[in-house]
């Protein structure tokens, strides 16, 4: 085993848990699970800790706001409440709006299921970056952050390993390219791969400790 491939293999043992399995998101090629997902790359893609972001997904689903239809029909003040009660207050009232209106347009456009805008983009996964980016409040990161976490259901995205997961290859000493990262990681899922090092990009201590293992 070379030294990079003891790199990733501590990488992926240590921090190898996608971001929806810390929400508790049991992800399937479903309605809601999926929408759950689209609401926690929306979070996650503010500056604000990834904990936080986790959280306050929580939140809005405990709180009902578990598909498109419930999340627009409740009120911007619950969800400005349940945002705050996730620790998301910096930018509350603004995500409040943004996902009520992210909502209805899902629900106008995909009858509120994100299975149909897969289908719309029909394997082409450029097209579907751009579906998600026009989600109010998403853009170019939350877009990524979706499609990383996803590829584990949609086989078609995969690899994606977006500029966030690269930046962490870099940091950990290994080559930012896609095809040899996947090679290195051996039969770990693109998914679970992606978000270790996204986690290492993250986390200064998180790379360091896993170069010191590795060594």
């Amino acid at each position: 085993m070379s030294s990079r491939e003891r790199v990733v293999r501590e990488l992926v043992g240590a921090h190898g848990q996608t971001f929806a399995e810390e929400a508790g998101i049991k992800l399937k090629d479903t309605p809601q699970p999926l929408y759950r997902l689209l609401v926690l790359a929306h979070l996650l893609s503010a500056r604000i800790r990834g904990s936080i972001a986790v959280d306050t997904a929580r939140e809005l689903y405990e709180a009902g706001m578990s598909d498109p239809r419930r999340m627009a029909d409740a009120s911007w003040q619950e969800r400005v409440d349940a945002l705050g009660r996730g620790g998301y207050r910096r930018y509350d009232e603004r995500t409040a709006s943004q996902l009520g209106d992210e909502a209805e347009l899902l629900t106008e456009r995909w009858g509120g299921d994100l299975r149909r805008m897969r289908r719309e983009a029909d394997g082409k996964v450029s097209e579907l970056r751009r579906m998600i980016k026009e989600m109010p409040g998403l853009g170019p990161a939350g877009a990524d952050i979706f499609l990383r976490e996803v590829q584990r259901v949609w086989p078609e995205v995969a690899p994606y390993l977006d500029d966030k997961a690269l930046k962490g290859a870099e940091r950990l000493g290994l080559p930012k390219d896609q095809d040899r990262l996947v090679e290195l990681a051996g039969d770990t899922e693109p998914a679970v791969l992606a978000a270790a090092l996204v986690r290492a990009a993250l986390d200064k201590e998180v790379a360091e400790d896993c170069l010191r293992r590795a060594g």
